[in-house]
Order: structure tokens, then sequence, then C-alpha cells
């Protein structure tokens, strides 16, 4: 199964957006389908079998355009030259066809009472135009009307058609000698129906594009070219011409051209693009460093490792762009409504007709009041209420490096009532070093030879603990991967210095294990310790260790323990502070963790967190999150690596990743930096965006409510199809400025 992005072109409400998803999660070979109408694209889950161009042809098939995967239309740069000319002739418009009314001087040529007829081709010939400015939007209706899904575009398109064409009539009458039919005649109200939808859409699409700029802008943040050493010689070349492997250049003042490792050199970046920390960060022989970030002082060379799609703002990019793609269950309910609308307001309109008709016996107030009702009720309102203000709020968070990876995620943040911490690597910095222990050089080069083949955190503080043993000063992580490259092309004669270890097995929750010369090794926690039913030796100093909130770490044969190992992890900078604020704000904390009782107790007491769920393996994890699940709304936050299953089955996943690494597939959503602040913020924003849309869809509905009654006519007070457009303007103007609020949300830097 394949997943992908179309820009889609032709959509003017939630009418379409919703008849277009509708219409593709009908299709054969589709999964899966989500139309975002802010961002104009949806996101298809599709079978292997089929191709982009198939996607293309299902979208055209609902009425709508496909422009493939990446958007080259460009905006047009004269749309607001027509916005400025077609006002002018609205204005010329309106005055010739009521200057008369109400005693402007008015051309005798052009008067409606001097001259009818003259006047009557004049506006009508003037009013054509704008027909042809807005055949757009009469041509997307009537088309989906076709395709049975009408939308906004309908509504006004046929509100507009049977105003002129009911005009004409009355134009014909006139040239028959009916002069007095003058003043029936309606094309200004066609006309500026056209003008104010136009208007609207322009400064619409204009707000709407503050809130997706800066997702657009993510791509524009890599440079254009690169330099590369090409047989000792510096080449430039551009980004697509870079292969993984290749030695990069970047001087002071430079961008990184493409992810990679450095090899030679030293140097400070600013990546804040990426994580929103503003604080240079130093690099030396290997570090990562990230595409689009800032060299500010140094020379460095680096070896180009992910290039094109996988680089992470590439990743960054397509997980905000999917994010904004998936839809908050409140989106869907609004959704469901707009289904149900554009055919209630046809049946309206309709009504509307007869009642005048039959109440006043005039054609005239008739026609106008199906005109009117057309033109008032506009879904556009209740089709932004919910996407935009989501999209607001995920690009908000986007820039300040927290990764939110579906509009479910923000909606659910709402409900959270207990947040779950795991403890390594989350609540503490998950750089663990040996600080006590009893073992021979022997035993810990064995130890050392068996946690090199693990990535789990402690594995790799036991292997960096005097981290340079051999001869040649070759470092563990070297000598790592030389085991590695040895067990892969299976090279026995090659001396390590550390063993081979053959027949590895990673044991969740509990350790490892792997054969040393024949002989088999296991390094784990007391809990492997006593599914081997092997009698611990030590076990006065893991109580000694463990009240110090020590990790401990055994190694032992099939007969024996031969080792034990304490490491010592700090507690995260403020991390007290923000756990007593998250407790004041009226959250539930519990501790998450597999390591033993004793020691989660020892970092749970200095946190002040009363409840500790300890010596846990990564499927008890998930077993307890379900647990908690059935009586709170749960958020987890783990590291992503031992936490996967747990991240999954919470009510919200948060991973705290490291900006290089996106992997954290479980999790809802990711912090690209080290800031638990992030989660009171986030929690703050789910329930402000939540009002928001409230705010919106209230605001979209109470609209409805209170115009559809005054442009059917039958009320004392009543709107003319100008009028009814106008406010159909004012209506989508109210929830886009609304949802831009969010965008002054301020969150730490």
């Amino acid at each position: 199964m394949k997943k992908t992005v179309l820009n889609i072109e032709g959509m003017t409400c939630s009418a379409c957006s919703n008849g277009l998803e509708k219409y593709l999660n009908k299709q054969k070979g589709i999964h899966r389908a989500e139309v975002n109408l802010v961002m104009a694209t949806a996101l298809i889950e599709y079978d292997d079998n089929l191709k982009i161009e198939d996607l293309n042809k299902m979208v055209q098939g609902a009425g709508f355009k496909s422009l493939g995967e990446r958007n080259d239309k460009k905006e047009k740069r004269n749309e607001l030259k027509k916005v400025i000319i077609f006002s002018i002739l609205g204005v010329i418009l309106m005055y010739i066809s009521m200057g008369a009314m109400i005693n402007l001087p008015v051309l005798e040529i052009i008067d409606m009472n001097k001259n009818p007829i003259i006047y009557s081709i004049v506006i009508a010939v003037l009013s054509f135009t704008f027909l042809i400015y807005g055949f757009d939007i009469i041509k997307n209706g009537v088309k989906n009307i076709i395709h049975k899904m009408p939308n906004m575009d309908s509504l006004v398109g046929i509100g507009v058609i049977v105003n002129f064409l009911y005009s004409i009539w009355n134009t014909i009458l006139v040239f028959q000698g009916q002069t007095h039919m003058v003043h029936h005649l309606y094309f200004e109200s066609s006309a500026i129906i056209i003008l104010f939808v136009k208007i609207g859409r322009y400064i619409d699409g204009k707000n709407k594009n503050k809130a997706v700029d800066s997702i657009k802008n993510l791509v524009t943040i890599t440079p254009k070219n690169g330099t590369i050493l090409k047989d000792g010689k510096e080449k430039t070349v551009t980004i697509n011409e870079i292969e993984k492997g290749d030695i990069v250049i970047c001087k002071p003042g430079e961008k990184i051209a493409v992810d990679g490792k450095v090899t030679k050199g030293e140097t400070h970046t600013d990546e804040s693009f990426i994580t929103g920390e503003s604080k240079p960060v130093t690099k030396k022989v290997g570090s990562k460093v990230l595409a689009g970030s800032i060299n500010y002082d140094g020379y460095i060379e680096y070896e180009a490792e992910r290039i094109g799609k996988d680089s992470s703002i590439s990743q960054i990019v397509n997980l905000v762009v999917e994010a904004t793609n998936t839809k908050a269950p409140i989106a869907r309910l609004a959704d469901k409504i707009s289904g149900y609308f554009v055919p209630a307001i046809f049946l309206i309109a309709i009504l509307s007709f007869i009642l005048n008709l039959a109440i006043y016996s005039e054609i005239d107030k008739a026609v106008l009041s199906l005109v009117s009702v057309l033109v008032v009720a506009c879904p556009c309102a209740l089709g932004l209420a919910t996407p935009l203000a989501m999209v607001v709020a995920i690009e908000n968070c986007s820039k300040r490096g927290v990764l939110i990876k579906s509009s479910e995620s923000i909606e659910a943040l709402k409900h959270i009532d207990t947040i779950v911490f795991d403890k390594t690597g989350t609540l503490t910095e998950g750089k663990l070093s040996i600080v006590d222990g009893e073992y021979t050089v022997e035993n810990m080069k064995i130890l050392q030879s068996l946690e090199a083949m693990s990535n789990h955190p402690i594995a790799k503080s036991i292997v960096n603990y005097n981290i340079k043993l051999s001869n040649e000063n070759k470092t563990i992580e070297e000598d790592k991967e030389e085991i590695i490259n040895k067990n892969d092309k299976n090279d026995k004669n090659d001396k390590q210095q550390l063993y081979e270890v053959k027949e590895f097995k990673d044991i969740p929750g509990k350790g490892i294990q792997g054969k040393i010369n024949g002989k088999t090794y296991y390094a784990g926690n007391q809990k492997l310790l006593n599914e081997k039913n092997i009698k611990n030796i030590y076990a006065e100093k893991e109580l000694e260790y463990s009240k110090k909130g020590e990790s401990i770490v055994y190694l032992f044969d099939e007969k024996e323990v031969l080792a034990i190992v304490g490491l010592s992890d700090k507690i995260k900078d403020n991390m007290e502070e923000i756990i007593q604020k998250i407790k004041e704000n009226g959250y539930k904390v519990i501790m998450l963790t597999g390591d033993n009782e004793t020691t989660a107790k020892a970092i749970a007491k200095k946190l002040n967190i009363e409840e500790v769920i300890s010596n846990v393996s990564p499927k008890e994890k998930q077993d307890k999150i379900k647990e908690i699940n059935k009586n709170n709304s749960c958020l987890m936050v783990g590291d992503g690596i031992n936490d996967s299953p747990a991240l999954k089955t919470a009510t919200v996943g948060i991973s705290v990743a490291n900006g290089t690494d996106m992997s954290a597939d479980s999790a809802d959503i990711i912090l690209l930096k080290d800031n638990m602040n992030l989660i009171i913020e986030l929690l703050d924003i789910g329930k402000k965006t939540i009002r928001i849309v409230k705010q919106n869809l209230f605001w979209a509905l109470f609209y409805n409510i209170c115009m559809i009654p005054l442009a059917m006519g039958i009320l004392p007070i009543s709107l003319n199809p100008m009028i009814a457009s106008l406010a159909m303007t004012f209506s989508s103007l109210t929830v886009v400025l609304n949802s831009l609020r969010l965008s002054f949300r301020d969150m730490p830097k």
C-alpha cells in the first residue's frame, strides 16, 4: 500500500471537499482518502498497482482537477488587478442602475426613465462581463450538480443564472414596448453577487495563505547548490546531484546542503528552523548535521547520509502536510452537516419562491427571495471552521520544533487528564554512565561485546565506558561497527578488540543474550536473572545501588552471575518544576518504567511523583496504558525506543526525538527539542484550538439560522441578493480571522 498527497484545484467549500472525499473512498484500490479544504490537498492511501495518473483521473471524474504531488500552479499576479477593475465597474454599474432612484445626476442617454431600451442594453452588457469574470463559479456549480455533489458554487451559480435569465425576459418585454418593466431588471444583482464572492475569496485566500505559508516555506529552507570534493578538488553541484557517500564542504555563512556526518573540522550551526532552539549547536567530527542549518563560524567537511525524500526536512514537511490532511472527529461532524446542508438549501429556496408567490402574488419578489436564499446560505464558513483552525495550530507548533502528526491528536489533547512518563531519556537525560560495579576486566569486555550489538541507551553507555581500549587507539564505537561488519561478512579470521558475538538475541524488557567463543552469556536485569533461575550473589549490591537511583545490569552465563554494574542518570533540568506545574493544572502524573522498583522510586521521590509503576516490559507497559485508559484519557511521553507499544496505545503518544530521528512512527506528536515545558503548552493549545473550532461552528450555524429567514422575504425585514452576498462574505471572513487568532499563541522559544 502506498500513500500520497495530491494538490486539488476547484474546491471552494466544504461541500466540495466532502463530496470529493466520499467519491474517492468509493473508488476501487483506494483504502483511505482525506480531503483538506484549507490546504487544497487530498491525502490518499492506495494499492501498489495504482499510479498517480490513475488517482488524477479519479479526481477528474469527481469534477475537480488534480495538480499532482507537486503544486506547480502559480498564483495569478493579476488577481488583485482584476478585483480592482471589476470593483470600479461594479460602482459604475450600481450608479447607472440606482442613480435615478435616489436623484443622482445620470446621463440622459442611459437614464432608465428617458431611454429604457438603451439603459437595458448598457446594464445587460456591463453585467454580462461579470458573468464572464465569474464563469468559473457558474461552471463549477453546474458541474458539481451534474456529479451529484452540489456545493457553494452551485448555490451562487444557480442563483445568478436564475436572476440573469429573469432579467433577460423582462428586457425582452421592454423591447416589446412594456417600458415599465425596466424597473424589474436585476442584472446588477447578478453582477454584484459575483463581485462580492470574488472579493471574499481573494481576501479569504490571502488570509488562509498566512496559515500555510511557513509550511510551504519549509521546502525552500535547503540551498539549491552544494560543494563536493571530487578527486581532491571542489566542485559546485545542485542538490539533486549530491549522492549518498559524497564528501560535502560547508564554509562559514553557508547552509548545510544535505543531512550528513562531520568528517573534518569544527563549527557551530543554527538549527532553529527545525528545533526552535536559537542557541548555536557545536559540531565536530562524528556530529550529525541537518540540511538547511546555517554554518556560523567554521569550515567543515561532512559525508552525505540522507538526501532528497529521506532528509530530515523532507520528512518533517511530509509529517506536517499529512497532519493538516487528517481530520479530527469534530471536523467529520462538520462535514456530515455540510453534506446535508446544500440540498436542504435548494429545497428551502424553492419553498421560499412558492411561499412568496402564494402570499404576495409577485413574481419579482419570489425570484429575488429564491436568489437571496441560494446566495446567503454559504457552507464555506462551516467548512473552514475546523480545518483552518487545525492548520494554524499545527503550523504554529511546527515552527517551535513540535511535530503533530494528526489533527485527531489536537482534539484528543483537550480530554487528557492523566500524563504517564517513561523514566530513562524522558524524565532523565538518558546519558547514563557506570558509577558502581563488581566486575573483572575480562567480564567487562564480555559485557561490552554483548551490549555493542544493542541500540538501547543503557547498552551505549556500557559500550562507551572506558572508551579507548585498543592499542590502535580505536574507540568502542569503531569496534562495534567492525563486529557488525564481521558478522555480516562471516569473516572469522579478522581479530577484533571486542569479542565476536554470535546468535545475538534481544529479550524485550529484560536484556540480551549471545554466544562468545561458543559460550552463551546474558546481560540484563533482575527479571532475566530470575527467569534463568540463576542465584543472585549480588542482591545486597543491587539494593545499595538502587537506593541511590542507579539502573542495574547483570552479566551472567547459564550457571552463575559474573558481574553487576550500576549506571547513574541525571534528571533533566527544571523537571521538578515542570512536574509540579503539570500537577497544579489538575493532571495526574504517573511514572512507568522498566527499571527496578527501588531505582524508580528514588527518581520519583526527587520529582515528587506519587504513583510509580516499575519493573515492566514493553508489553506490560502497553497493558498498563490500556488499564489506565479504561477510566482516564492518558497521554504517554517516552523516548520512542522501547515505548512504542505504549505510545501507540495511549490516547496521545509523545515521543522525545532529537531532530535527526523521524522514526518515531508510534507517536502522535514528536518533540524535536528537549523541552518538557512544551507538554504543558501543547495541552493548553489543544484546549484553545477546540474552543476556537466550536466558536467557528457556532458563528457559521448562527449566521445561517439568522440570515436564511431574512432572505426568504416572509419577515418584515428582508435581504436583497446583493446584501445577501455581502453577508455571505462576512461570514467566511469571521471564521478565517477567528482561526488566525491561534497564530498569535505564545509558545516557549
